[in-house]
């Protein structure tokens, strides 16, 4: 395990993570291990983060002193520079943004697309904490692969530095199943957003009444 996660991180190290993309294309563990800086004996670093992460959960309360002090590999330096980072965000907290951690919470972002009389194809874009970022119409009508590029899709991601992105589009008529053309088109952009470095979260399709989910679908 710990050798697969060196592997995975040597060529792309959350220091450079950030002076490429931003803090916000980091995950949970990345910053935690950002902040910590090292690891300890026989707790390499991004072991240890990942722990740390578990031990927290989404909650935050949980990142008291105390709490972190008993993990293994933590103790109080550690566990001190991570409350000190906590507090120091509070403190500068941005305006509250949403989650979106489920395909309802896409779905509510997204409602208003339900009725739309023409097709809409939009983008949610991410943090790496998936919070939401921004949410854009990348162009209006029937979907096809010459103007479902990935150049006009993951040119504003690009810009906001995002870690990953939510792709919706609203079926005007008839069920949520996806088409063929909708199956061609999600395979498509996943495979650049690979290359770019951006994780395709979920693709949903609405209707009126329903709505569908490539992930929850084991389509991704």
């Amino acid at each position: 395990m710990v050798k697969q996660i060196t592997e995975l991180f040597k060529d792309d190290k959350p220091r450079e993570k950030v002076a490429k993309k931003g803090p916000g294309a980091l995950r949970t563990f990345e910053l935690i291990a950002l902040i910590l800086g090292s690891g300890g004996k026989g707790h390499p670093i991004f072991e240890l983060s990942r722990d740390i992460e578990r031990a927290l959960g989404d909650d935050p309360e949980k990142a008291t002193f105390e709490t972190l002090k008993k993990i293994p590999g933590v103790g109080a330096a550690k566990a001190a520079q991570i409350v000190a980072a906590f507090e120091l965000g509070r403190r500068y907290r941005p305006a509250d943004r949403p989650k979106m951690l489920r395909v309802e919470d896409v779905v509510s972002l997204c409602g208003d697309y339900r009725h739309k009389k023409q097709e809409y194809f939009v983008t949610v874009t991410l943090d790496g904490a998936g919070t939401l970022i921004n949410e854009r119409v990348v162009f209006i009508g029937t979907l096809n692969q010459s103007l479902v590029h990935p150049r006009e899709v993951y040119a504003d991601a690009i810009a906001d530095r995002a870690a990953g992105i939510i792709f919706v589009h609203n079926h005007p008529a008839g069920t949520p199943e996806p088409s063929h053309e909708d199956i061609d088109i999600t395979r498509r952009l996943t495979e650049a957003g690979k290359l770019l470095g951006i994780e395709v979260v979920d693709h949903v399709i609405l209707t009126k009444d329903a709505h569908y989910s490539f992930k929850l679908n084991g389509r991704l």
